[in-house]
């Protein structure tokens, strides 16, 4: 029985080589971290609510390293924020430190994780590859982040209240512009990089 095989990921095809694999690591999830964090402070005007790309930036970088690399950066990310240094989005004091897990947004934050490891997966499966697997990874990706952070949203608040008038459906446009972003821009790399064949080393 032939077992399947996965393919390249953008971090591989970037820095080739398996020389020196944990510095190799080390250094790609410092990046990750700085760059998610930075994604977590842009903020767009957007209707109805400013667009973040703190999502988008978890959901690209899970693809982007794959699983393993993506799950363990996306917990360091996490790791760095519930001990205190202000990497996620917002400038509220629940917005900081294990507070910002134990607020409304805190069940997201869990999802983040989740959903970098489901994500980075699929890429490794060359979803990342064109640009429909790519809306549908991210696609798959936002409703794990969502299912983990309206469950605890309505623990917080109350299932009394408009639950998904508050956490779901005030980030649904904009999240599909950075899915389609993303469905455009990681096809785009790897067209740039000149791999897009599966398998290819």
């Amino acid at each position: 029985m032939q077992q399947q095989t996965t393919t390249q990921t953008l971090a591989d095809a970037v820095w080739r080589g398996t020389d020196a694999r944990s510095l190799r690591w080390l250094i790609l999830a410092a990046i990750g971290v700085v760059f998610l964090t930075v994604c977590s402070k842009i903020q767009i005007p957007f209707w109805p609510v400013p667009l973040t790309m703190q999502t988008f930036g978890v959901l690209v970088l899970g693809m982007a390293y794959g699983w393993r690399l993506g799950g363990t950066t996306v917990a360091a990310f996490l790791a760095v924020g519930a001990m205190g240094l202000p990497v996620f989005a917002g400038n509220t004091p629940t917005s900081v430190g294990l507070a910002a897990f134990m607020g409304p947004t805190g069940g997201y934050l869990i999802g983040f994780f989740f959903a970098a490891v489901v994500c980075g997966w699929l890429a490794e499966q060359g979803w990342d590859k064109r640009f429909w697997s790519t809306a549908l990874a991210m696609l798959i990706g936002n409703v794990i982040i969502y299912i983990p952070g309206l469950l605890w949203l309505g623990n917080v608040v109350g299932w009394d209240k408009p639950v998904l008038e508050w956490g779901l459906m005030p980030f649904l446009a904009g999240d599909t512009l950075k899915l389609l972003l993303a469905a455009v821009t990681l096809p785009l790399s790897w067209h740039l990089l000149g791999r897009k064949d599966d398998g290819q080393a």
